[in-house]
């Protein structure tokens, strides 16, 4: 595989590190550009990674300008946003309610509203505010975590259509509880510039080790085909999650 990959003894280290480079890769694109796009994701660790970044804002957010950063989401469940589950919930909560930015930079998927309608709308939201390249919208920064299943966003195993659809987002329905949920397809990931995998923890580093190995087996997990069309491609990865390579 090729790509960046960075192993951290703890959890709290991979998201010290990555708070800093959040601050300091936002600050650059602010200087390079008008307008930036960041998408994130939900999960555990993005949890941490979020509140240590809530937590420095004071000191390490000066020179960033807050009105160019808008905030996306790579997928969300069909729940309302103040809902547990919801992804756009949880980073409110723990870091967007403490940054300088405008509602109007913040884009959530609105998994209250009927999936199939909000596909549509997130997608003509998606195309008015990024820019695009062949076809497809070119976010700036990509966050991922990986399943122990290998999913990635909400595209699951046995769903691999949604790597390869044209369309921006669609609907996707998680195979064992059967929620509806709204993602990102993998081609509108791919074309990202850059794109963070964050994995932790060791029920997962079978399917890392797998994946890095460029196993067989790995080609059914879809998180194995997630490479940049022309961006960079990194993995923060803890030290039980890298334990098998």
């Amino acid at each position: 595989m090729n790509a960046d990959i960075r192993i951290f003894d703890t959890v709290s280290d991979l998201t010290d590190t990555l708070a800093d480079v959040f601050f300091r890769h936002a600050d650059d694109l602010c200087y390079k550009q008008k307008k930036v796009s960041i998408v994130l994701s939900g999960g555990t660790t993005p949890q941490l990674l979020f509140k240590k970044i809530a937590s420095r804002y004071p000191l390490k957010s000066s020179g960033i300008e807050w009105g160019k950063v808008h905030f996306f989401w790579c997928d969300e469940r069909c729940v309302p946003p103040l809902h547990p589950d919801s992804n756009y919930g949880m980073a409110n909560r723990y870091m967007l309610s403490a940054l300088n930015i405008r509602k109007s930079n913040i884009h959530r998927i609105r998994g209250e509203k009927k999936p199939e309608e909000e596909v549509i709308r997130y997608g003509e939201e998606i195309n008015r505010h990024v820019a695009m390249r062949n076809a497809a919208p070119v976010f700036d920064w990509i966050f991922l975590g990986m399943g122990e299943d290998g999913h990635v966003a909400s595209i699951f195993p046995g769903q691999m259509s949604l790597l390869s659809v044209n369309a921006i987002c669609a609907k996707a329905v998680h195979p064992e509880s059967g929620q509806q949920r709204i993602t990102l397809t993998g081609k509108t990931i791919m074309n990202a510039d850059r794109i963070s995998f964050i994995v932790t923890g060791r029920s997962k580093n079978q399917r890392i080790k797998e994946i890095m190995a460029d196993e067989s087996v790995a080609k059914l997990y879809p998180a194995w085909h997630i490479k940049p069309l022309r961006g960079k491609l990194e993995w923060y990865l803890d030290k039980e999650a890298a334990g098998g390579i």
